[in-house]
């Protein structure tokens, strides 16, 4: 079971109430979907991830990967188990969102 960090928890609950004030109620639908493939994905090869988003080599960090999913990065721990730890929109500025 992967677990999501306080701070990723308030990622998604922000990116969900943005998408419910648009009334957009498929897309925060999609970013929970994206998070059950993703947590499948971390638990079946966590080191498979990658080191940083591609469009920010800048946040790389030890033990630390990313992957994406659907329309977001996701950031997670190499800890046992893993924990994610940032869900950001795919054209998200996610350097100023750390």
């Amino acid at each position: 079971m992967i677990a999501l960090s306080p701070e990723a928890e308030t990622h998604v609950d922000r990116l969900i109430a943005h998408y419910e004030a648009k009334e957009r109620l498929q897309a925060a639908v999609n970013l929970l979907h994206a998070l059950e493939r993703a947590k499948a994905r971390i638990t079946a090869a966590p080191d498979a991830g990658l080191d940083a988003p591609r469009p920010y080599p800048s946040l790389k960090r030890h033990s630390r990967r990313w992957i994406i999913e659907g329309r977001y990065w996701i950031s997670y721990s190499l800890t046992t188990p893993p924990v994610i730890s940032g869900v950001f929109y795919v054209t998200a500025d996610i350097p100023n969102r750390i």
